[in-house]
């Protein structure tokens, strides 16, 4: 597990120190695992705060810990796989350990892959966001644990989109692994939170609970910024990537490109055609983009550094490529039912090609929210936001 492939994060070693994770606190972690034969469901990002970002794995099994099986969620235990691209399962070069896939042809551990172990330690990094998939492969994993008995541990870490915002999914028509739980777009809540929400409100199948417990990050609170120490996918290699995310995955159901496959993913959207903007980039192939929309062409669309950037989806955004599509006769949202399973629901689309604002849009969310945040306040672990709605300028 030693070796790490993405781009890390510009951290100062001093901001970084403030912080620790859930990984950090061996000793308690130990406590969990004495006498057990421990699967962990990890990536990449399952590291240390050290300037060596030594791994919880290796760290574990340095420590005499029996881990007996790794699992690893979309993108792979090394996190360098495409979206969306079948993870096999095999066996770690680096530890011999094998490794099930959770992003294969199934998404949920079997009573086979769990056989054997006697706790499950869950530790990856989030973003924040419903559509990002590591908050379904949490879900599957406490459900399958639930049903076989064994006990979870997750080693929470800070929120680094941490807003509310967008729908939420409320309809069971649009459940998928990136619409899987009744939540809003932008959730708010840290991992060791979501596995709290999740167990304690029946959303398991036939309500199984799990044995559960968190260890909490030490030193940050709800609203503070974090900088993630290392990329938690491919294309997430940025402060500013992970601010945009929410925005810009929209794009993925659209005929635009997002990004990828450019050294500025998630940071840049266009078009093969210069009336949608001045901005201008080609796709090409790469680690972790190897088939990018619009390859080898030259995409254009709008500078998004001069929209007012804030947490959560910028509607603006959406809307106006949408309109800049439609005044030359191209299509933009091509893929309607994965638009649907972002927006968990069906009201986005037809608000948008209705012309709805984005102020409208906004407020149509507000009561869902509103009941949201009252759910939410009930598991949260770390102090809430001194205030909801803070614009952030880039």
């Amino acid at each position: 597990m030693k070796q790490v492939f993405l781009l890390l994060f510009l951290v100062p070693l001093q901001v970084m120190a403030q912080v620790q994770v859930g990984a950090d606190q061996i000793d308690q972690i130990l406590v969990h695992t004495e006498g057990k034969k421990v699967g962990m469901t990890v990536n990449h990002t399952s590291i240390l705060s050290n300037s060596r970002h030594v791994h919880i794995v290796d760290t574990l099994l340095a420590r005499g810990v029996k881990v007996v099986k790794l699992y690893s969620p979309e993108h792979g235990l090394r996190g360098t796989n495409d979206a969306g691209a079948v993870v096999d399962s095999g066996r770690d070069s680096e530890t011999g350990l094998p490794v099930v896939s959770l992003y294969g042809n199934k998404k949920k551990p079997t009573p086979k892959e769990l056989s054997g172990i006697d706790l499950m330690i869950f530790d990856l990094q989030d973003v924040g966001v419903r559509f990002y998939t590591y908050i379904s492969t949490l879900t599957y994993v406490l459900e399958a644990c639930a049903e076989q008995g064994i006990p979870v541990l997750v080693l929470d870490r800070p929120n680094p989109h941490d807003y509310i915002d967008g729908s939420v999914r409320k309809d069971k028509q649009y459940s998928s692994f990136i619409s899987l739980l009744p939540i809003p777009a932008v959730h708010g809540l840290t991992l060791g939170e979501a596995a709290y929400l999740i167990n304690s409100e029946g959303w398991l199948n036939n309500g199984v609970k799990v044995d559960l417990s968190v260890i909490t990050v030490k030193g940050w609170s709800h609203g503070e910024a974090y900088t993630l120490p290392i990329a938690p996918s491919p294309n997430l290699r940025t402060d500013r990537a992970i601010l945009y995310y929410p925005t810009i995955c929209y794009f993925e159901a659209t005929t635009w490109s997002e990004g990828r496959g450019t050294d500025t993913p998630f940071e840049q959207v266009g078009y093969p055609d210069k009336r949608m903007g001045t901005h201008s980039f080609v796709p090409k192939s790469m680690l972790g983009a190897t088939k990018p929309k619009h390859q080898g062409k030259r995409c254009y669309g709008p500078d998004l550094h001069s929209y007012d950037w804030h947490k959560g989806i910028n509607l603006e955004v959406i809307i106006d490529a949408y309109e800049a599509s439609k005044r030359i006769g191209i299509e933009f949202i091509n893929r309607k039912s994965t638009f649907d399973l972002l927006a968990g629901n069906g009201v986005l689309y037809q608000q948008i090609i209705s012309g709805v604002s984005a102020e409208e849009i906004r407020n149509s969310w507000q009561s869902d929210l509103d009941a949201y945040r009252k759910l939410r306040a009930k598991y949260l672990l770390y102090p809430d936001y001194p205030k909801i709605n803070v614009e952030i300028n880039t």
